[in-house]
């Protein structure tokens, strides 16, 4: 096999494409392979829009370079003529190379590359390891994103979980539509409230979804959010989220200890201790909160703790029933006592009483976006952050939108 021949069937490149320059300049860590066609080759071409089918002979050629994998530590760089075909009339169209990747000058198996790197580091680290620019990459991947999200079906919607979290400074937001079925991000968009509710229903439309298939929406308390879920999604069963509900009672929890702290030195340097899971503390986190439990006189914080105890053991109820009763007792105990910022939970919970129990019926939650957001926000504090809104929302698809960019580009490793 000639050199030639092993290059060619490196890059895949088969008749009526070969290889006929093979250029190597190790002082500039380069290597440049040039590709030519065999004189008189018919191309085939279609396109449905034009309604045209068929082979067709080169009019003439357009110079073309493409960024290729790195052969070794060398960039690697594909030259070729791509015909222009006449396909009659006086017109002519330029034919795609079989390995031309999606973006200008790439390869599919370069962005290939590049959509796999992407996924595991930042980008500017992925740029300095290929020597491409960041603006490049986040063209590349923008691109994907919006190819792989015009294949997007939502017919199958049925439960979502919606969630906003802050992005850039200023009190920008991006809201997240998950399917929890699917456990995967579905749709990104600036904002949050009863707005992107509505640009939600839009989108679930477009894909060939339904708002009246969707059966259920796990989400937070925010009014904005209820409003634009009764409107856009009227036949939807709203199930307020645990974990919204647990963030609020600790960070009632929390307002206990500092008011306490002043009057109670055993208080400082416990406020991990009281708001984690006694599973998760360390050891010393341990003895602080049995230092706290075994004083004389009972803390307010350390009954405001039993009370965001005993509130996580009521989601291990087996029935509906026992649920909702256990639920009551702890309202009539946290309202009854004098821990103000705890009673104000209390009355938030019995105002929402329907979309917290409906948990029990649909035993959905959103962790799932809890989880896809940690992996978001460590994306972002390894890159220092994102530039922009459209950055963000690229990172977010690439990362938690589970699409299968093969439809895309056949080079990508199954």
């Amino acid at each position: 096999m000639t050199q030639e021949q092993l290059f060619a069937a490196a890059l895949m490149v088969s008749p009526p494409w070969f290889i006929s320059d093979i250029n190597f300049d190790p002082t500039k860590g380069r290597l440049d392979i040039s590709i030519d066609f065999e004189r008189g080759s018919s191309f085939h071409y279609e396109s449905p829009t034009e309604k045209i089918a068929g082979d067709f002979k080169a009019y003439d050629t357009v110079e073309k370079t493409w960024r290729h994998l790195n052969f070794f530590q060398f960039e690697c760089y594909l030259h070729a003529f791509v015909p222009r075909l006449d396909i009659g009339n006086g017109q002519a169209r330029l034919i795609t190379t079989p390995w031309e990747g999606k973006v200008p000058g790439f390869t599919l198996l370069m962005e290939a590359f590049i959509l796999q790197f992407a996924k595991h580091m930042p980008v500017h680290q992925v740029g300095k390891l290929i020597k491409v620019s960041d603006g490049r990459i986040w063209r590349l991947l923008k691109h994907y994103v919006e190819l792989a999200r015009a294949q997007q079906d939502l017919s199958d919607l049925t439960h979502f979980g919606v969630d906003e979290t802050a992005v850039l400074r200023g009190h920008k937001y991006v809201s997240l539509f998950v399917d929890l079925i699917g456990r995967k991000t579905v749709f990104v968009t600036e904002g949050k409230g009863a707005e992107v509710m509505k640009v939600f229903a839009t989108e679930v439309i477009a894909k060939k979804g339904s708002p009246d298939n969707v059966q259920v929406i796990s989400q937070d308390m925010s009014p904005a959010f209820q409003a634009g879920a009764r409107d856009h999604f009227p036949k939807a069963k709203i199930v307020f989220d645990r974990f919204h509900i647990m963030k609020m009672i600790n960070e009632a929890l929390d307002t206990v200890r500092k008011a306490e702290t002043r009057d109670n030195p055993v208080l400082k340097k416990s406020r991990m201790s009281l708001l984690k899971n006694e599973e998760n503390l360390t050891k010393d986190q341990k003895a602080k909160l049995e230092e706290i439990k075994m004083q004389k006189v009972e803390l307010k914080t350390a009954r405001a703790w039993r009370m965001k105890c005993r509130f996580q053991e009521i989601y291990s109820s087996l029935t509906k029933g026992q649920f909702e009763d256990e639920l009551k007792e702890w309202l009539s105990w946290v309202i009854h006592s004098n821990i103000v910022p705890m009673k104000a939970v209390a009355r938030t919970i019995q105002r929402h009483w329907e979309g917290i129990i409906n948990w029990m019926t649909f035993s959905v939650s959103n962790g799932i976006l809890e989880g896809m957001n940690s992996v978001f926000q460590a994306a972002k504090a390894k890159a220092r952050g994102y530039g922009t809104i459209e950055t963000i929302k690229t990172i977010i698809y690439l990362l938690t939108g589970k699409f299968d960019f093969r439809q895309v580009n056949p080079a990508l490793p199954t």
